[in-house]
């Protein structure tokens, strides 16, 4: 099968490269890193925006490009590659995708057009510490419930939160200055800024419903499907990025007056990182090309997320280890590689999680 990108693809994609290599360099992420603030590059932001990269997949009717995801794809391989200190995946893949789905003419008008902008940022609340409630009350609901490592939650104006109404799964748009909600910020890996979102008491019209009252386990599925194509997507990027850097340095570090890339058991661990990264790289493109052809995609996802949870970590522990000493330094943009990698593994399920959704997806099919 070929998943070769058209020519408008891969210059969208190129678009991206080229901006993250001037301005998300580095000298540029670590100056971001080692300040106050979270870990978000403003002036970066503002430049993928201008470039019309945030609109990608909005609909032209609210101002955006109205492309696929095959295009959002190629932007989201270059984030990962240059680990870019920007929440482009919470606020495109996490927000725009499930809003321009599922969501009203008056929400979509609302969001997406400041979104393709620039001007907002979104996210989505995946992970539940217990129930999340909403109890109907006048004409509309008030929520209750705790929300566990929120992506971007302190940046973000607004998060998709479901919860239980009459037992029934409903997604609902909450502003993160309403009345009620506290952000309490989480150590991460990576240093990109994670929440703790508890919910006390918010109040929310009926017009924060997405999707419906009782469609929150669709809208779910459907976004995590996306959701971790586009891990695996980022989980690409760096892995190739850390073979590229492995490669070089190979080749020029030197023992007993040789370049240790012509040592038999160097030039081996890097074949395999090689191979392991050429494996996530066909079947996350297999999944997004599924997901962009609206086919099903879930055992394409799983298969793919598979590959990313595990060979990932075998890509960047090789890059580490032949380094040496330089591996572990954390001045060196090895060190970011590593900490994604093992991030992204585990976020939305690691590998054993996802060759348990594959048994029970082949099983149903032959039950």
């Amino acid at each position: 099968m070929d998943f070769s990108l058209s020519e408008e693809q891969q210059a969208i994609g190129e678009l991206a490269r080229q901006i993250l290599q001037d301005q998300s360099t580095n000298e540029r992420q670590r100056e971001v890193e080692h300040s106050d603030g979270p870990r978000f590059d403003a002036k970066l932001w503002d430049a993928v925006a201008e470039a019309g990269l945030l609109g990608i997949a909005v609909p032209e009717a609210h101002g955006g490009a109205g492309l696929g995801f095959l295009e959002l794809s190629a932007i989201l391989e270059q984030m990962g590659r240059f680990t870019a200190p920007i929440p482009f995946y919470e606020t495109v893949v996490l927000g725009a995708l499930p809003l321009a789905q599922f969501g009203t003419d008056t929400q979509c008008q609302a969001w997406l057009p400041k979104l393709a902008q620039g001007q907002v940022k979104l996210t989505a609340a995946l992970v539940a510490d217990a129930p999340t409630t909403a109890a109907r009350q006048g004409d509309g609901f008030t929520l209750n419930g705790k929300k566990l490592c929120v992506p971007a939650a302190a940046i973000a104006d607004l998060v998709l939160v479901p919860a239980e109404v009459d037992g029934r799964t409903t997604v609902f748009l909450v502003e993160t200055q309403a009345a009620g909600v506290s952000l309490d910020p989480l150590d991460t890996t990576t240093g990109s800024p994670e929440s703790v979102l508890t919910l006390a008491g918010v109040r929310v019209g009926e017009d924060a419903v997405l999707g419906g009252i009782g469609a929150g386990d669709d809208v779910i599925a459907w976004l995590e499907e996306r959701a971790t194509a586009a891990l695996c997507l980022q989980s690409l990027g760096l892995c190739q990025a850390s073979l590229e850097l492995t490669s070089d340095y190979v080749k020029t570090r030197k023992q007993f007056d040789q370049p240790i890339a012509m040592f038999q058991a160097v030039g081996h661990r890097a074949a395999d990182a090689y191979i392991d990264t050429e494996g996530i790289r066909l079947t996350t493109w297999q999944a997004a090309w599924r997901i962009s052809a609206g086919l099903d995609a879930a055992k394409q996802v799983a298969v793919a997320k598979f590959w990313c949870a595990e060979g990932a970590k075998r890509v960047v522990h090789a890059a580490a280890h032949l380094h040496g000493g330089v591996g572990v330094d954390r001045e060196y943009p090895l060190h970011r590689y590593f900490l994604w990698a093992r991030q992204i593994e585990l976020t939305l399920g690691g590998g054993t999680p996802q060759l348990r959704k594959l048994g029970r997806l082949l099983a149903a099919e032959v039950a």
